[in-house]
């Protein structure tokens, strides 16, 4: 049986000035299931403009269906406003009222009703404004798929009820670090430090936080630490062997990378120690290449390995 998973969000362009590179982290783990074989539907939108021809373009290009990108007349396409700072770092501007901020309800519930989807993947940016967030509870409430969290919290984005609500519909959840805190800090007792992922204060406030929020698993990234994963039947798992690339480029959809394997192991049944192996090389083998996902040619020998 073919499965399926839709990908709810955004789809925008990095600005540079000089060029524009495509990104979203929902758009980014779409490509890369894409590229990985599986069946993806993105439902975003984008302006009737040139950014939204390049992301048009981004998704004939990983072979993915048009039916969930929907076009805005009046707004623009998602843009990030990239500059950089005297000492040789990035200041990222996201910026307001764009077209992602408005999908529509309708063109997005049919997109699902051709997709159907085994799961579903959102996150919290899209959500910042009213029209997409209701247009993404009309595709929960249509849908028995499982709903996978990927938090990717964005500095003054969005609030903390738009967070509990999207912990609320969420089956599975994906933070990071930095992520897991903010959690931390908001819904349990105390904020033990994450260092040490295996210390039993760390375990007690996440399987309080799968609790009260009803989750069947958590996921916590930890960068070049690796990844934790937990289940609500008292199951941990850990994987900290991450091998860094030859030649470092950036870390730029790097979780993206982690999320795709993640529920493509998910999909194949794959064991939870191998999945989280897995996700963790493919992870750190996307900081050897600049940008958030690589060429489409990239992906067959991750798949031809993990095939053997």
């Amino acid at each position: 049986m073919e499965h399926a998973v839709l990908v709810f969000g955004e789809a925008l362009v990095d600005d540079f000035g000089s060029h524009q590179v495509v990104g979203g982290a929902p758009f980014n783990v779409a490509r890369n299931l894409s590229a990985l074989g599986v069946r993806a539907t993105m439902v975003t939108r984008v302006g009737n403009d040139a950014n939204g021809a390049l992301i048009q373009s981004d998704f004939e290009r990983f072979g993915m269906s048009l039916a969930g990108l929907q076009r805005d007349p009046a707004r623009p396409t998602g843009r990030v406003a990239v500059a950089m700072q005297d000492d040789g770092s990035h200041r990222f501007t996201i910026l307001p009222e764009q077209a992602y901020d408005h999908i529509a309800a309708g063109p997005a519930l049919a997109a699902l009703q051709s997709a159907q989807p085994d799961i579903i993947v959102f996150g919290t940016l899209a959500q910042r404004s009213e029209e997409s967030r209701a247009t993404l509870h009309t595709l929960l409430a249509a849908t028995q798929a499982t709903r996978f969290l990927d938090l990717n919290l964005r500095e003054g984005q969005v609030d903390e009820a738009i967070v509990f609500d999207s912990l609320q519909q969420a089956d599975i959840l994906k933070v990071n670090e930095d992520e897991l805190q903010v959690l931390f800090g908001w819904y349990c007792h105390t904020c033990p430090e994450t260092g040490d992922m295996d210390c039993v204060a760390v375990e007690t406030e996440c399987r309080a936080l799968m609790h009260n929020f009803s989750l069947s698993s958590l996921i916590v990234t930890l960068g070049e630490r690796g990844a934790t994963w937990y289940s609500a039947d008292g199951v941990r798992v850990s994987n900290h062997e991450v091998k860094p690339p030859a030649q470092f480029a950036d870390t730029v959809g790097a979780g993206d990378a982690f999320v795709s394997v993640f529920l493509l192991g998910r999909m194949r049944g794959w064991s939870i120690e191998q999945t989280l192996a897995r996700a963790n090389a493919f992870a750190a083998a996307s900081c050897g290449v600049a940008g958030a996902v690589p060429q489409p040619a990239a992906y067959a020998p991750w798949l031809e390995s993990w095939a053997r």
